[in-house]
């Protein structure tokens, strides 16, 4: 919390976010762009990083310590986690709780989408084909969703409502769970792929599960099968996706994040056979900047009040622990992505 006076609040975006006038009387607010980050860095006792894609905050980072807190508005962190910062005092939060729901809406349209041929009846409309096709049901198909935080949980939650069987993976494994009894752990992977229908991808970029989708993971899956990838571009190994697609050895795949953002134009990801490609866009709703203004707001209350933070991210791991709201918690699920 503050010591004296208002606190400064560095806001990192290139156009002034909601977040900046409701924070009016309240503390002094340097809205800045990339260029001028190191010198607000200096002088801020928080930083928002509204503009979650920046890549600049590493070289900007001040040599003798920078903020005391730092808040992201995304779920992810990976961005934020340079060494300087992870060796520091420095708190770090994500916007935990703004994402779920929707992701899981947009996993569960993938999902349906691809089992009505939505793609192909769009298409035929375009040309005014009129040909009947007989589509698939979802129910009782199999589903492994990989990421056993809220986002994977959210995700696994929907599309058992829709009648799949679900296997969710985490990155440890346990029994007892009160909503999915077994969670899997990342081991468990490999012996889970080729019975699945289905594999989501929502897991958090770490150091266990970058280009955890392969070659291998992907010649494990089942003929015709499909993969979903809303966690994080370089969790997936982009050309063995297009190679398992191309030989027909997948049956579609839906990618919402990508290794280099925005995809492009001659990324051949655009024409791959059975893909369908989305701008990073599966948890952004209506209101979503009004959400994220509204977390990082409540946080800020606390701050000032000398209470302990919401969504805490273990710098270690690199995610907000389960049970991490508020302070430190036992490391037993990953976070959002």
């Amino acid at each position: 919390m503050p010591t004296t006076g208002l606190p400064v609040v560095a806001v990192l975006a290139e156009q002034e976010p909601p977040v900046v006038e409701r924070l009016a009387g309240a503390a002094r607010v340097l809205r800045v762009g990339e260029r001028d980050l190191a010198g607000a860095l200096a002088q801020a006792d928080v930083l928002l990083v509204w503009d979650f894609l920046t890549g600049a905050l590493p070289a900007a980072w001040p040599e003798h310590g920078g903020p005391r807190w730092v808040h992201t508005a995304s779920a992810g962190v990976d961005r934020l986690l340079f060494s300087p910062l992870r060796e520091s005092d420095t708190l770090v939060t994500n916007s935990r709780g703004v994402f779920e729901r929707p992701i899981a809406e947009y996993v569960a349209g993938l999902v349906l989408a691809m089992a009505k041929d939505l793609p192909g009846t769009l298409e035929r409309q375009r040309t005014r084909e009129w040909r009947h096709r007989v589509t698939e049901s979802v129910a009782g198909t199999r589903a492994v969703v990989v990421g056993g935080g809220p986002v994977g949980r959210a995700v696994a939650r929907l599309l058992g409502a829709l009648g799949l069987r679900v296997e969710l993976v985490s990155r440890t494994a346990r029994d007892g769970d009160p909503e999915f009894g077994r969670v899997h752990g990342f081991g468990d992977l490999a012996a889970l792929l080729p019975a699945a229908d289905w594999v989501v991808c929502a897991a958090p970029l770490t150091g266990q599960t970058a280009d955890m989708f392969d070659a291998s993971a992907f010649a494990r899956m089942k003929s015709g099968a499909r993969f979903v990838n809303v966690g994080r571009g370089p969790l997936v190994v982009e050309e063995d996706l297009l190679d398992a697609l191309r030989t027909g050895a997948l049956g579609g795949a839906a990618l919402d994040v990508f290794r280099q953002e925005p995809l492009p134009a001659d990324s051949p990801l655009w024409d791959a056979p059975g893909m369908l490609v989305s701008p990073h866009m599966s948890g952004d709703t209506r209101s979503w900047l009004d959400d994220l203004a509204d977390v990082f707001l409540g946080n800020f209350e606390r701050w000032v009040a000398g209470r302990p933070l919401l969504n805490i991210v273990d710098k270690e791991l690199g995610y907000v622990p389960v049970a991490g709201r508020p302070g430190a918690a036992p490391r037993t699920e990953e976070g959002t992505p």
